[in-house]
């Protein structure tokens, strides 16, 4: 980029038209893509850019590409690796499908155990459960008894 920006300069200036250095570099710096965006603000900050000259800049720039390189390089490579799959067998298979097995059993034990104490419960109460069998009997001995 910077190769380009001076022979664009220099062909203007053999056109007539010249350019201060403050005007170069901040043309330089405002044509910088967004995520050199945090350099290009501390470069504002820290120096006066009126007398800063373009050899500078470019050292600046340049060595802040080259870390920025290297921080995207490891972020890639933490990325390749923590790509990894644990292979299984599939007796480990089975013995998973076991335990899911034995876990869905135990809680189903634990549902018809609240259940079985929950009736109980109801029982002592004074609530009783009787079955249609025995009302059908008595409503009959009981109507047997009206009519006599």
């Amino acid at each position: 980029m910077i190769t380009r920006f001076i022979n664009i300069v220099n062909d203007l200036e053999a056109l007539g038209k010249t350019y201060k250095e403050s005007e170069k570099v901040m043309k330089i710096l405002r044509s910088l893509p967004s995520k050199w965006h945090t350099k290009v603000t501390i470069i504002q900050e820290a120096k006066d850019l009126t007398k800063l000259p373009i050899e500078e800049l470019i050292g600046s720039l340049m060595t802040y590409e080259i870390n920025l390189e290297k921080k995207l390089k490891e972020g890639e490579d933490k990325k390749k690796k923590s790509i990894t799959l644990k292979a299984t067998t599939k007796e480990e298979e089975e013995e998973v499908e076991e335990e899911k097995q034995s876990e869905e059993d135990d809680g189903l034990a634990l549902i018809i155990r609240k259940l079985n104490k929950y009736i109980m419960g109801e029982r002592f109460r004074g609530r009783r459960f009787t079955f249609r069998k025995d009302l059908s009997k008595k409503e009959s001995s009981s109507h047997g008894d009206k009519e006599k």
